[in-house]
């Protein structure tokens, strides 16, 4: 979702797990299946924000009506400047505490995607545009490595939305990352997004400023890695609005990037999509799940957009249940299928 509207509506982890390459689909297996849990990262303009207030963890009881669901995977958006205050010092202790309370209250969820959520920028500025960018984000990433490597639930999610910037420009700057995490001796999966929001839809547009030129010869040393994607149902794949395309067309706006994921050998995860809960936009939404699983040779997983407790009643595209399911969960049900005992 586009970075404005989301900004308007809005110790240590003793977990047993193993890392998410246990559980790659084979050809024609339905991929994990998950939710967004959104909080903290609202409030952006508020740095670092006060706790309770500005922003939110999830907890359990949040994340319960997904679990019961039979959803294996939980993707949790952080503020990287809530996380680490000054570029290059130090995560902050008081923060990281927050996260790991929260981590461990999602130990029913098989993976926990860690997203940060600053769609390529810090304090608003541009990583590209910065002298020691890459050296910023690469350095974020050590540190998170470091303090998670020994948890292989934890999936590391290198950067929501990267817009503004060319994906060449952008592969280098994720390209630094990837190192820096594996220097570490972390073996934990890795989301890899493109930028221009990195949307399914535009994954293969382009010509030489396409996402698919940039990343066709991505490789990752530790080996476990996928390209996470983004597709929205509304006329311009934004999620900005409250009506969705005909279904009819949402085949083809996934057709290209999945054709390009098999073609160079990679994995696919569907970090956000999402659907208000008209009869037109759960019917698109039902055919973009169905392509997932049609293709779960190369799409792994997916996490729908959004729940989390703070929404309240009113934001049409929230999975959250209040005083009983959301419409979406009916359609988001018929295509959870569990692959082994949790």
């Amino acid at each position: 979702m586009r970075v404005a509207t989301r900004l308007a509506m809005a110790p240590l982890l003793m977990l047993l797990a193993l890392p998410l390459t246990a559980e790659q689909p084979a050809a024609g297996q339905p991929p994990l299946s998950g939710v967004n849990i959104a909080g903290g990262e609202f409030n952006s303009a508020r740095k670092p924000g006060v706790f309770g207030k500005d922003y939110i963890y999830p907890d359990a009881r949040t994340a319960q009506p997904f679990i019961d669901m039979g959803m294996r995977i939980v993707r949790v958006p952080i503020l990287w400047e809530r996380v680490q205050p000054a570029p290059l010092k130090p995560l902050s202790t008081t923060e990281m505490a927050l996260i790991d309370k929260s981590l461990a209250s999602l130990a029913p969820f098989r993976t926990i995607v860690l997203d940060v959520h600053n769609y390529g920028r810090y304090n608003g500025q541009r990583l590209d545009q910065i002298s020691n960018g890459s050296a910023m984000l690469a350095d974020l990433w050590q540190r998170l490595a470091e303090h998670y490597k020994g948890n292989g639930a934890v999936a590391f999610g290198l950067m929501n939305e990267p817009y503004g910037m060319t994906p060449a420009a952008w592969r280098s700057l994720a390209d630094g990352s990837v190192a820096a995490i594996r220097r570490t001796g972390a073996a934990n999966l890795i989301l890899v997004p493109g930028s221009k929001y990195s949307g399914a839809h535009s994954w293969t547009t382009g010509g030489s400023n396409s996402n698919a030129l940039a990343f066709a010869d991505f490789r990752d040393p530790g080996g476990n890695y996928a390209f996470e994607m983004h597709q929205y149902l509304d006329a311009d794949s934004s999620g900005t609005a409250t009506s969705c395309v005909s279904p009819d067309l949402i085949d083809a706006r996934l057709t290209g990037a999945t054709t390009w994921l098999r073609t160079n050998g990679h994995r696919g995860f569907l970090g956000e999509f999402g659907a208000p809960p008209d009869d037109n936009c759960l019917r698109a939404l039902d055919v973009l799940l169905a392509h997932l699983r049609a293709n779960g040779d190369v799409w792994m997983g997916w996490t729908y957009w959004a729940g989390g407790a703070w929404w309240g009643a009113r934001y049409p595209m929230s999975v959250q249940p209040t005083g009983g399911p959301r419409p979406q969960a009916a359609v988001l049900s018929k295509h959870i299928v569990a692959r082994e005992p949790r």
